[in-house]
């Protein structure tokens, strides 16, 4: 893939560098201390051996990585955010709003004009937000338009149903409320609008992976976790697998303290 020409692949490169540096805990092996931190559930574990006809070491693994996956999303969420420092006319402040996105001879709102600033909230799913929340995020919004009025605001979402730039409808107090500088954009529109390049997103996308591989290769600090858990697990005394499972969490409950 071709070198993208709205971030440098020196600046790619520290930025995916970086991100990694937040993966430090979930790179940490894992034992049976560690994965049982927050009190495993051993009767899904059980129920997902069976259904899914998987072995010990499977389910295990898949839990570990379920475990690992939970606390990665703020990583992501790293990612998708701070990269917009590396780009033009965008600045990430320490607080308030994810991405500033200024130009002074403004940004072309589609369908409504031009504006001076786009202030953007970023969710990592179009889900993610429950109705309170989304009324937060709202008024927040609604507050910056009376203070700048020539501004927009967007909530930015990196999984979206799919690519839009819309008018973000939605309910207060029973009311339904909009303002067409107010919207709900994906991911790649909002790319494209701060680039200026119509795929610029996609592009991205595609360069990443061997930008992700170079990083890791020449890398002296990214270790790959040596779990133990099932090797623990298997051996701990001479009880069943499953026995030993039940035990990480019900060891003072009645019948167990045997």
């Amino acid at each position: 893939m071709n070198k993208l020409k709205f971030i440098s692949d020196d600046d790619f490169k520290n930025h995916v560098a970086e991100t990694i540096k937040h993966y430090d805990e979930c790179l940490k092996s894992y034992d049976v201390k560690k994965f049982n931190n927050n009190i495993i559930d051993p009767i899904k574990l059980i129920f997902d051996k069976n259904i899914y006809n998987s072995s010990w070491q499977e389910i295990i693994k898949s839990e570990i990585f379920r475990q690992r996956d939970k606390s990665n999303n703020n990583s992501i969420g790293y990612f998708h955010q701070k990269i917009f420092q590396y780009i033009k006319n965008c600045i990430v402040p320490k607080s308030g709003w994810d991405v500033i996105f200024q130009k002074s001879d403004g940004i072309e709102i589609p369908n409504c004009g031009k504006v001076k600033t786009v202030y953007v909230e970023m969710k990592n799913k179009h889900n993610t937000m429950n109705s309170a929340a989304s009324a937060k995020t709202y008024m927040k919004m609604q507050h910056q338009l009376l203070s700048d009025d020539d501004c927009a605001c967007f909530l930015v979402e990196i999984i979206a149903k799919k690519s839009q730039n819309i008018t973000w409808n939605i309910s207060l107090d029973g009311q339904r409320q909009k303002h067409k500088f107010i919207r709900r954009v994906s991911i790649d529109e909002f790319y494209k609008l701060v680039t200026g390049e119509e795929d610029s997103f996609y592009q991205m996308c595609m360069r990443l992976p061997s930008i992700i591989e170079d990083v890791i290769k020449n890398s002296t600090s990214f270790n790959i976790p040596k779990d133990t858990v099932f090797d623990e697990l298997k051996i701990k005394e001479r009880l069943s697998f499953e026995l030993s499972l039940y035990m990480l969490a019900f060891e003072s409950y009645i019948g167990f303290q045997k």
